[in-house]
């Protein structure tokens, strides 16, 4: 009986919610996606199209539970009051260079509109940190992002001598 009213409600709302458990590592990765979209208050098509496309390349998921995976990373995102709950999971899962390698995909998803604000910088500094990710490394991933998305502004800033 509890099944069937559970079932009920989330058909009713259309979140499959059951699909992805809030302590799911790529819930955690698409929430701290989500989080530096929104971090200059635009999200563009580019940015989501791109996240997309990352997500996709990662775990292999068919378009329904891609779409579940995006779902609970937005509330994931949406619900958090810092980056903390996100960072401990992925330090937890991550070694140094997936993490490393994860800050150049949140690079990626910045440049993805060819835009990149402070705000975004800000985001990423600080998600970094929480990840043991070094300066330089960081650094490193923004302008390999950089050159992969094609001519972009890129700021001057104390971050850029490695």
């Amino acid at each position: 009986m509890f099944n069937q009213i559970q079932s009920f409600i989330q058909n009713l709302v259309g979140q499959h919610t059951d699909e992805f458990s809030p302590d799911d590592l790529r819930v955690a990765v698409a929430a701290l996606c989500f989080q530096v979209m929104e971090a200059d208050g635009t999200v563009s098509k580019s940015e989501r199209d791109r996240l997309r496309e990352i997500l996709q390349d990662y775990y292999s998921l068919d378009a329904g539970k891609l779409d579940a995976l995006l779902a609970a990373g937005q509330e994931a995102g949406k619900e958090a009051v810092d980056y903390y709950r996100f960072t401990t999971d992925i330090r937890r899962h991550l070694d140094e260079d997936q993490r490393v390698e994860l800050i150049g995909i949140l690079w990626d998803i910045v440049y993805a509109d060819g835009e990149r604000s402070e705000m975004e910088d800000h985001v990423i500094w600080r998600v970094a940190d929480l990840l043991g990710v070094s300066v330089r490394d960081r650094v490193l991933q923004r302008q390999q992002a950089a050159t992969r998305s094609g001519p972009a502004e890129e700021s001057e800033n104390e971050d850029d001598a490695v």
